[in-house]
């Protein structure tokens, strides 16, 4: 009798995880006209996970179990070329099973190797590499309509090769010779990466296959894109979409992956949405160095920046039951892919309903400007602890002229007009806030002191700036969130997104709960939780 009573149970706990996993496939497929989630199979994933009949029955079950409408199935990765008659065979199958279905490419081991990141991240001046790198890209257009380049795409090779290329401002690409406009690393490396891309990716796939559409994902270290050959106001003109890395993982954890915050992913996905507007698609995060929570804000970071679609990397890390062989670009995995990803399947529904009503809106704050291929120094990162700290921001690529307040950090002053620009906005009367580093770089020209302006010296660490008193916290936003009709009382560590029209989001990424007061009214927001507010 017992037997058959944990049968009968076993068998209902079936019949309803089967029902729950129907409904969530319904609705991602309702709601992938506002926001869908995707994954990757890594060429390694394709290889070891797809190749037969009982290995794709795994696969499409997962992926429709998690919410999942497209896939990408990459021919390329870590010196590893899937094969064709199987990533044919994957592709027509997820197609067969109502998938968008979608090819990538991961430039890493694919040449000769950098003098920087090397062996993953290849010398491009080197012409056998640019070759290599062509056939790579062509062998996925000949399969594949849209083909998504993962963020390895760089290049930060100081090789003699290299340094002889940049002291004759010349960058070649096959038989193609191009001018640099100067002699520095940063004009090189861009001006490399931008033509590469436009002979040997583009071009090349295009003959291929007419048709095909190519992204190029953005890496998260945003302050660093224009040292290492990402120029995001070029590149972003020559493909067709772009996408952004928004993996913050978990930023305590400083041995592996750590040292990122959370509001970094809806920053950048903010500003890269500003940079290529229509273009800009989604996001791409990953469970490495993560726990559940950290997972779950991942995507809330992701969905309130306005991404519509979101990447999940990678089937073989998130499923661990399909026995996948990770990647030699994946040096510390972590075992918490199947927790995170129950964790995520939880949410989703929550996650989607907040994706529409985001798409219905535009953010509302404080600008937040940083000039494309602008460094921070110092200052590197700011934005991520501001927002960090409650401060709602609007982030832009492009002077602010009718913000309702701003903040203007060391990134300002790679604006060649930011003197000019700065005065006429104070004159306005709203509010600013500036850095001293940024202050002292442009001063004496600035009209300061003036009462709208407040200019805060920010600490060597940056890390100091989320265990604040909450009174500190509280006198910085006031003037800054008065320009909005807005009150906000809260601790560090909780952020602040304001939506026009009438639309909040709060989001408490400590361990505990906390209390808050938000224009006269208290609420109270569970430890790594969230409210939302819909009008």
């Amino acid at each position: 009798m017992r037997k058959l009573l944990i049968i009968a149970w076993l068998a209902g706990f079936l019949a309803a995880s089967t029902h729950a996993q129907s409904n969530l496939w319904s609705l991602a497929q309702d709601s992938a006209s506002v926001h869908r989630f995707s994954v990757l199979f890594t060429a390694q994933d394709v290889g070891h996970c797809l190749s037969t009949e009982a290995g794709m029955d795994m696969a499409v079950e997962w992926c429709k179990s998690s919410g999942i409408t497209h896939v990408f199935l990459e021919e390329f990765r870590d010196g590893y070329l899937a094969r064709r008659e199987i990533l044919q065979r994957a592709r027509d199958r997820f197609r067969a099973a109502g998938f968008l279905v979608s090819g990538c490419v991961t430039t890493t081991i694919i040449g000769k190797p950098s003098s920087g990141w090397g062996p993953l991240v290849c010398c491009y001046t080197d012409l056998p590499t640019q070759a290599k790198l062509q056939s790579a890209f062509e062998y996925a257009a000949s399969m594949f309509d849209e083909i998504m380049i993962d963020d390895f795409y760089f290049c930060d090779c100081k090789c003699p090769e290299c340094d002889a290329a940049r002291q004759a401002r010349r960058v070649t690409i096959g038989d193609k010779t191009y001018p640099v406009e100067s002699d520095s690393w940063s004009d090189y490396h861009c001006t490399l990466m931008l033509h590469l891309s436009q002979d040997r990716v583009l071009a090349a796939a295009r003959k291929t296959n007419p048709k095909v559409r190519l992204i190029i994902k953005y890496p998260q270290w945003y302050d660093a894109y224009q040292l290492r050959g990402y120029d995001v106001g070029r590149e972003s003109a020559a493909f067709d979409r772009i996408w952004a890395g928004t993996e913050t993982r978990d930023s305590t954890n400083i041995e592996h992956w750590g040292g990122t915050v959370q509001y970094e992913g809806y920053f950048l996905m903010r500003w890269l949405g500003g940079v290529g507007g229509e273009k800009c698609g989604g996001g791409w995060y990953d469970w490495l160095g993560t726990t559940p929570p950290n997972y779950v804000e991942q995507a809330r970071q992701t969905i309130l920046a306005g991404a519509r679609e979101t990447m999940l990397f990678c089937y073989g890390g998130l499923n661990p039951a399909a026995h996948s062989d990770l990647p030699p670009s994946v040096p510390w995995p972590t075992a918490t892919g199947q927790d995170d990803m129950t964790a995520l399947r939880a949410n989703m529904p929550e996650l989607l309903a907040t994706a529409r009503e985001v798409q219905r809106r535009q953010p509302l704050g404080i600008a937040a400007y940083k000039p494309i291929n602008s460094g921070g120094g110092s200052e590197a990162r700011i934005f991520d602890f501001l927002g960090m700290m409650g401060l709602p921001l609007v982030p832009c690529h492009e002077f602010p002229t009718n913000a309702p307040a701003a903040f203007f950090s060391v990134h300002t002053f790679d604006d060649p007009n930011a003197v000019t620009e700065i005065n006429d906005y104070i004159k306005t009367g709203r509010p600013v806030l500036m850095t001293d580093v940024l202050v002292k770089l442009l001063m004496p020209r600035l009209n300061l002191p003036a009462p709208n302006v407040r200019v805060v010296a920010m600490p060597e660490m940056l890390e100091n700036l989320l265990v604040q008193p909450q009174s500190a916290l509280d006198g910085l936003r006031l003037p800054l969130l008065m320009a909005m009709h807005v009150t906000f009382r809260a601790p560090d560590q909780v952020a602040l997104y304001l939506f026009s029209p009438d639309g909040w989001v709060m989001e408490n990424f400590n361990s505990e709960p906390v209390s808050v007061t938000l224009n006269g009214q208290s609420l109270n927001i569970p430890a790594r939780g969230w409210l939302c507010h819909w009008n």
